[in-house]
């Protein structure tokens, strides 16, 4: 922190001779639950997700970031978008000098990012992220916590015998005290509209009768469920569509699997879900909308391993399809719906509250 004790500015004191030294910081969190600021401090405002204004206020800051220097993406200007937009919690404070050293941990704990008046969004030890000149401090490093690092280096060692290898500056994906997961019910209610997708349009590519999962009668909850878009497709699903579409399976199973339905598995992620044993499992339930009442999701940091998992196998798939390189060990479509679907479970990569329709899934 000896870098930021030379950027404070002076403030008029009150009722003392000596004007006081002090710096205003803007503090952005990824965390859940905002650390106590337990350093002395003047608080000037805190706010959440909860606040209409944070939002609007989040998207400004990042086309700030994005417009210093030349305005050219770079990996530190990336990762530092993608900080901001995990952010769920500002602060804004005044300290003195002599508490920096306590500001510096209090940010790590809230996995944050510091914002002074100089115009620089600094990592929590100080170093510049970026300047209001656009430019890096090479030797800055941007806060991740740390339960998402040590699992980032559990997935590269899992997946080390694959080719082309994940590259190790590939950050962590999100962690336990970042996470929010959707409720039950609701992943519950994704899962089997997703079955009614893959199992209508399925039928009307092959001609037949859809199987019971795609049957208004026999899932009524999942076509309820329905999103705009889907609900457009299986009316009238283009033919070259109809194929794409039923690899919702592997989504749904993977949504499944995080809810701990027995036949749903993701320990392999070359090998296709058994579409019969995961429909008996669950076609007790899609009846009846309140049968979901007692589903509860798998720990956190099972749902986190899966997540990283998929989002490195998906960058895996997608080098080897641009390279044309042969794939051993994995299928690309199942790996792209689980990718899709561990996002939407737990906001990674995207907004907190993004549709289901919108969901993205970057590499």
């Amino acid at each position: 922190m000896d870098i930021l004790k030379r950027l404070f500015g002076r403030r008029e004191a009150v009722s003392e001779p000596a004007a006081v030294e002090t710096l205003i910081v803007n503090a952005y969190a990824t965390v859940r639950d905002l650390p106590p600021l337990d350093f002395p401090h003047e608080l000037f405002g805190r706010r959440d997700l909860s606040d209409p204004e944070l939002a609007p206020h989040l998207e400004g800051f990042i086309g700030y970031v994005m417009g210093r220097g030349d305005g050219q993406m770079t990996a530190v200007r990336y990762h530092l978008w993608r900080h901001l937009q995990r952010v769920r919690n500002h602060a804004s404070f005044e300290v003195v000098p002599a508490d920096l050293d306590d500001v510096e941990a209090w940010a790590h704990a809230a996995n944050a990012v510091l914002f002074l008046p100089d115009g620089s969004v600094r990592a929590p030890d100080g170093k510049v992220v970026i300047s209001a000149e656009g430019e890096t401090d090479p030797a800055a490093v941007l806060p991740y916590p740390p339960d998402a690092v040590a699992r980032r280096a559990r997935t590269l060692d899992r997946l080390q015998g694959l080719e082309p290898k994940p590259p190790t500056g590939m950050p962590p994906a999100i962690g336990e005290s970042e996470l929010v997961l959707r409720r039950p019910d609701d992943v519950f209610r994704r899962a089997l509209a997703l079955l009614y997708v893959a199992a209508h349009v399925q039928a009307q590519a092959t001609g037949g009768e859809a199987m019971e999962a795609g049957q208004p009668a026999r899932n009524p909850v999942g076509l309820d469920a329905l999103t705009p878009r889907e609900t457009r497709q299986v009316r009238a699903v283009a033919a070259d569509d109809a194929f794409a579409m039923t690899w919702r399976y592997e989504a749904a199973n993977a949504l499944f699997w995080a809810l701990g339905v027995a036949p749903a598995r993701i320990d392999e992620s070359d090998r296709l879900v058994d579409v019969d044993a995961l429909w008996r499992s669950v076609a007790p339930l899609a009846r009846d909308g309140s049968a979901s009442a007692g589903l509860r999701l798998r720990p956190a940091g099972e749902i986190l391993d899966a997540l990283d998992r998929a989002w490195r196998e998906h960058w895996i798939v997608r080098q080897a399809r641009e390279k044309d390189l042969r794939l051993d060990g994995l299928d690309g479509d199942v790996v792209a719906e689980r990718h899709v679907a561990l996002n939407w479970l737990t906001g990674f990569q995207n907004g907190h509250e993004t549709a289901w329709d919108d969901i993205d899934t970057p590499t």
